[in-house]
């Protein structure tokens, strides 16, 4: 059977430093900060008071007032960069069989402030159980791709998947084989997280997972500096249209890229901790690369998981030397999260936005508030630090990787 050609043809970005993709892609060339003291709630007792948040985002500009007091933040931020996708990609919603139009969507936690909220009130109240009746669906995670199959009245396949801080980007390969193996034409894909809660800054402070630089927000996600202390929590989504390169052909649409392959893999180490070998993200690698029946050497651009925690950014890039080889030193690597923070379960498909637009615009985005040199990495790497380098992109890869040792890979291609 041969595999039928995956493209994208519409990007949607709703982020900490742009509300738009156009917005997205002008702060990471600037190398714009996203990270600012909390606004949704007194940080007083809080070990970490700053964040990614949105910045001048009303739901009710893009939504119905009354929908959208039935949806989450993440479920709010799926259905506004899912609409900016979808008009990006100018697709005749009359015309095409939206029985072969799926929806296949990412999201690590969902709906945790709708969660917290509901339970403190109960909390708060005699013991009667008054909940609001739209508790359940505004909370499960599968919820987001179910609203915006609703909305446009996509039949295809339709679920979220959920691997920790690599679902959006199980869910672009997910989407990416339905299309190949002839199941869909069409697939709205990509990932939300609104996690920037009372529970969720508790929860990961408890970890010790996020920096604790209060004193300058904006410098505290460096990844590959040595006195990097965690990482910087953000919130938004982003969104792919992938199509069959034949259906895209036929009706003249605007290309960005070829997806040309992914790969998982697990750790099987640690609940969060990366493998100290990077065993796993090796694997991972060279599944994408076999799956895209490439060659180390073709690729030119890799946008890492790069975290800003001590463990994960030096496991990452000893993997990507064992896998590269010499070839390492010549590629671009670096981390869109020292300006985006870490989107949790909408990494993988914010990230592969941006190494998408550095195919597009032969610029690959920078590694913000780089300092200090880490001697524990390899000082031949090109790590694109705090300046945007330009370089022609044919072939961009994106990294992400989830706490219980979840990696995925995906790689994009100049079209040819």
């Amino acid at each position: 059977m041969e595999l039928r050609r995956v493209v994208i043809t519409g990007l949607g970005a709703l982020t900490p430093i742009g509300n738009t993709k156009d917005e997205y892609w002008e702060a990471l060339k600037s190398g714009k900060s996203g990270a600012a003291p909390i606004t949704y709630f007194d940080t007083e007792k809080f070990k970490t008071k700053f964040a990614c948040e949105l910045k001048n985002f009303n739901a009710t500009d893009f939504l119905d007032r009354k929908e959208a007091r039935k949806m989450d933040r993440f479920t709010q931020y799926a259905m506004v960069a899912s609409d900016e996708a979808i008009a990006d990609s100018k697709l005749d919603l009359d015309a095409i069989n939206k029985l072969r139009v799926g929806v296949i969507w990412g999201a690590g936690i969902g709906g945790l402030e709708t969660f917290q909220d509901e339970v403190l009130n109960f909390a708060a109240g005699d013991g009667t159980p008054r909940f609001n009746p739209f508790f359940i669906p505004k909370m499960i995670a599968d919820i987001a791709p179910g609203n915006i199959s609703i909305k446009h009245g996509f039949m295809g396949p339709n679920y979220t998947t959920v691997s920790a801080c690599a679902s959006s980007a199980n869910a672009m390969i997910d989407a990416l084989n339905y299309i190949r193996l002839g199941h869909c034409d069409v697939v709205v894909t990509g990932g939300s997280e609104a996690a920037v809660t009372i529970a969720g800054m508790g929860g990961f402070n408890a970890m010790h997972a996020l920096s604790t630089r209060n004193e300058s927000p904006e410098t505290a996600s460096r990844p590959f500096d040595a006195t990097r202390d965690g990482f910087v929590l953000g919130e938004g989504a982003g969104a792919i249209i992938l199509e069959d390169y034949e259906h895209a052909k036929a009706r003249g649409a605007k290309i960005y890229a070829e997806v040309i392959g992914g790969g998982l893999s697990s750790d099987a180490y640690h609940m969060t901790a990366p493998h100290p070998e990077g065993i796993g993200v090796i694997a991972v690698m060279k599944n994408c690369l076999d799956n895209a029946g490439i060659k180390p050497e073709d690729v030119d651009h890799i946008n890492t998981h790069g975290t800003s925690t001590p463990l994960g950014d030096v496991a990452e890039l000893k993997a990507i030397s064992e896998v590269f080889g010499e070839h390492a030193k010549h590629i671009n690597i670096n981390s869109t999260k020292s300006m985006t923070g870490h989107l949790l379960g909408a990494a993988g498909a914010i990230e592969s936005i941006a190494a998408i637009l550095a195919i597009e615009h032969g610029v690959v985005p920078p590694t913000i508030n780089h300092e200090v040199i880490d001697e524990n990495i390899d000082p031949e790497l090109n790590l694109t630090l705090n300046k945007a380098q330009k370089r022609d992109v044919k072939v961009a890869m994106s990294n992400t990787f989830g706490f219980g040792g979840h990696n995925a890979c995906v790689l994009f291609k100049k079209l040819d």
